[in-house]
């Protein structure tokens, strides 16, 4: 069978990035996603160049669709070698302005679907002895950032959940990793911007937060996952990654 990544949020932005990516290394890839359009707009992409990938379009936080999706995968494609989480959503409010709804919705996409992914995935890479997990975190699970207080509890979870594995499963061949991202021009930015009052000037002030000046990449960000999961990234285990164009550093 071939070697097997899987990849979810691949509809689009930084998961549709990181599936092109690692078929172009090499891998046959599993996508997981809400977004069944989206995702066949990543596979067709990923044919286009002559990669394989396999569309799956699922709930992330439902443990049985995750479960039994795995499974599917294993049986039908092989047993994955690496798993990169990158589904996420967010929610502009403070604390006292975040409903118990977005609570919920943001912390069970971004933490717990993490979570269900590698549990279901876990086992299959500890039954070949190897495995690569990348958590697609943020510069948000380290700092705080404004009227983002459910989006940085999450992540920082994240971060915490990653370093938790790698301790738990470094002798046994696995490594997780997170990496976190500065401000990326996706989708969700993008729509962001255009539910601002000002959208150039919120794009300005977004571009303004990282040193050089722009956001960052999908492409980017995908470049690094790449390095990560592939053969020279394999003394990185259990770190957290910043790629944010200095955002943090000032």
């Amino acid at each position: 069978m071939s070697t097997v990544a899987v990849v979810t949020g691949a509809a689009s932005g930084i998961g549709r990035a990181t599936a092109v990516w690692l078929a172009r290394d090499g891998y046959e890839v599993a996508m997981m996603d809400l977004d069944a359009a989206g995702l066949a707009g990543t596979r067709a992409q990923i044919e286009g160049a002559g990669g394989k990938a396999h569309e799956f379009a699922m709930d992330l936080c439902d443990p049985l669709a995750v479960g039994s999706t795995t499974r599917e995968i294993a049986v039908t494609i092989g047993a994955p070698e690496v798993l990169v989480n990158v589904a996420g959503v967010g929610v502009a409010a403070t604390v006292l302005e975040t409903s118990d709804e977005d609570w919920s919705r943001v912390l069970a996409v971004n933490l717990t679907g993490p979570f269900l992914t590698t549990r279901a995935t876990l086992p299959l890479m500890l039954d070949r002895g190897s495995g690569v997990i990348v958590n697609i975190a943020s510069v948000g699970g380290l700092v705080g950032l404004s009227r983002r207080a459910a989006y940085c509890a999450s992540k920082a979870g994240l971060i915490g959940l990653t370093k938790a594995i790698a301790v738990d499963h470094a002798r046994e061949g696995i490594r997780c990793v997170a990496i976190c991202p500065g401000t990326v021009e996706t989708e969700w930015v993008g729509k962001i911007l255009a539910n601002a009052a000002d959208p150039a000037a919120a794009r300005n002030a977004m571009a303004a937060r990282q040193l050089d000046g722009r956001m960052g990449t999908p492409d980017e960000i995908a470049a690094m996952v790449s390095f990560v999961a592939g053969p020279d990234g394999r003394f990185v285990n259990g770190a957290a990654l910043v790629i944010d164009g200095g955002m943090t550093a000032a």
